[in-house]
């Protein structure tokens, strides 16, 4: 871009005397942040970007990919890549910049294509008969951008669908009064023809749920031999989706995607303690439950190690209709059972709270038709040609996004000081700040400065961090409780870091203590990270994470490891110091 061109998009009003020089001076910042990817040309600079590096191209890119597929009449296509196409925004176009300069007819355009992206991915929920998810949306949508007569139009559509037709009346109603208010015209013929058809129940308005297509297994020898005896019970046990979901939705729809076409279909949910991994399950999986006819399954293990593949599989087998007096006796009858019962089904499995790779590798599938989601703490990086998504916490922007939803963004905003003090805090656990929000949103009475302070006071902060059934402490202790369970040294070597929750562990000191050699530490010290109860930071040296220190600082102020001293000396370094 030329220098010229710089100083328009830079500076609202006439560019000073020393704009070259200024630009120099930023360009020179610049380069120390990026390197030599940033090029001075002959008046003018280039940024070199590798392909889908720039969020507003990877977002144009998925978004003609979803019309394509729309207009090829693929709708089911068209959801996980319009959906990751909105994942790309975090926000308004040009948000925090000065306007008034050359970008603004820019930031404009892109806000447009973003409406329209949001009302195409609604306009292919509507096609699969996904209206009831969408009506919040829809609503939400309306209320900042009430002109949108297509948005209207799909509110009516969703209504009508979801049975409540005096509510879809009123919806034209209003768009009607609030179109003629502010612009002074009737709605469009296409919205008049839609309230038309409402009002007689046109069959053409009304959505046809698809028959599901039951696909036979590749041997009939063996559908005769189960199906006659169980026939096919289609189950639908996703639980109930979360009405407040903030900050994941990049994450989600890879899930998405990954469960609809990859090969093979296999999504394994990964992140700390709080970090909302369930919560992405969920979501993703009601996205995609009408692409999976034959049925979703979801099984939640409860961290507990000593839950057996073969009770898991006897599980899925009772979900899918047989009986439990024809549930086979081991293990390997169990899983070939529920192959050839999986066959060629479109069906969804969910497993929640999985600590074993084994608990679910015989339900890997075995060819196209089942996808499955795994949940768990740990990595499970046995479970081999899986995909992956691990969720790091929260940051500022999308923690403060999430209060603002359970608060009120009106509380946050009459007290920004308190509110990022607050996320701050909650150190980007999800069911930390679901904590504080919902203490905020019973309690109208106090500040957010307040529960700030009472949070940062260095006393019972996890006592805080805890609301009717949901609790940072509680789920913490589920983490630590199978480390020890399965690791009796890295049990030991957690309460021995909450001695001094705020410092790097050091291997020759905590051998020392444990009574354990060198390399029976850093094993153990890889268990921690690998369930995400330490971390190492950009030095290579292993740390406890915010709130899971005050945790493991609980333990060491505990009758247990009162004997264990603080960690001092030199610490771990994996990777070399900078100069």
């Amino acid at each position: 871009m030329s220098l010229r061109r710089l100083a328009e998009v830079v500076w609202a009003d006439t560019p000073p005397a020393s704009a070259v020089a200024n630009l120099r001076s930023h360009a020179a910042g610049l380069r120390r942040v990026l390197g030599d990817r940033l090029v001075a040309r002959p008046n003018a600079y280039e940024l070199q970007l590798a392909p889908h590096e720039l969020d507003v191209i990877e977002f144009q890119r998925l978004a003609e990919e979803g019309r394509s597929r729309l207009a090829t009449e693929d709708p089911m296509g068209a959801i996980p890549t319009l959906t990751a196409a909105l994942a790309q925004w975090r926000g308004a176009a040009g948000d925090g910049l000065p306007r008034g300069t050359a970008l603004d007819n820019r930031w404009a355009s892109l806000d447009e294509e973003r409406l329209q992206v949001f009302e195409e991915l609604a306009e292919a929920r509507l096609a699969v008969g996904r209206h009831g998810d969408l009506l919040s949306e829809l609503r939400e949508h309306l209320a900042a951008h009430p002109l949108r007569e297509r948005a209207w139009g799909q509110l009516m559509l969703a209504l009508y669908r979801c049975g409540d037709v005096p509510a879809a009346l009123a919806a034209y109603r209003e768009a009607h009064a609030t179109i003629g208010e502010q612009l002074g015209i009737e709605p469009g013929e296409e919205m008049d023809v839609l309230h038309r058809s409402i009002l007689s129940r046109a069959p053409e308005v009304s959505y046809p749920p698809p028959r599901a297509a039951i696909v036979k297994a590749p041997t009939s020898a063996v559908e005769s031999r189960f199906d006659g005896v169980i026939g096919w019970t289609t189950p639908r046990e996703l639980p109930a989706d979360v009405v407040t979901f903030v900050g994941r939705t990049a994450e989600t729809a890879e899930v998405v995607t990954t469960v609809t076409t990859a090969t093979p279909a296999v999504m394994v949910v990964t992140g700390p303690a709080g970090s909302g991994k369930t919560a992405v399950a969920v979501r993703a999986a009601h996205v995609a439950a009408t692409d999976f006819p034959d049925g979703q399954v979801f099984i939640d293990l409860g961290y507990r190690a000593s839950v057996t593949p073969g009770e898991v599989l006897a599980r899925v087998l009772r979900a899918l209709g047989v009986a439990p007096s024809d549930v086979p006796d081991g293990a390997d009858e169990r899983a070939g059972r529920f192959r050839s019962l999986a066959a060629g089904r479109r069906l969804l499995l969910v497993v929640d709270g999985v600590t074993r790779p084994a608990q679910v590798r015989p339900l890997l599938p075995a060819g196209p038709g089942p996808a499955l989601i795994v949940v768990g703490q740990r990595h499970l990086g046995n479970l081999d040609g899986v995909h992956r998504v691990a969720l790091p916490p929260l940051d500022a922007a999308r923690a403060r996004d999430l209060l603002a939803a359970l608060a009120g963004p009106d509380r946050l905003a009459a007290d920004p000081d308190g509110t990022t003090e607050l996320v701050r805090l909650c150190a980007g656990s999800v069911l930390a700040l679901r904590i504080v929000g919902s203490r905020l949103a019973r309690w109208p009475g106090i500040s957010v400065a307040t529960l700030a302070g009472q949070l940062g006071d260095g006393r019972g902060r996890l006592d805080l961090l805890a609301y009717e059934d949901l609790s940072v402490r509680a789920s913490l202790a589920t983490g630590v409780a199978l480390v020890r369970s399965e690791d009796e040294v890295a049990g030991r070597l957690f309460e021995l870091l909450g001695a001094s929750p705020g410092a790097p562990a050091v291997v020759d000191r905590a051998a020392m203590q444990l009574g354990v050699s060198n390399e029976r530490v850093r094993k153990a010290l890889e268990d921690l990270v690998e369930a995400h109860l330490l971390y190492r930071d950009g030095l290579g040296d292993y740390r406890l994470p915010a709130l899971v220190g005050e945790y493991a600082a609980e333990l060491a102020a505990g009758p247990s490891p009162s004997a264990y001293q603080p960690i001092s000396g030199t610490p771990i370094t994996l990777l070399p110091r900078s100069a």
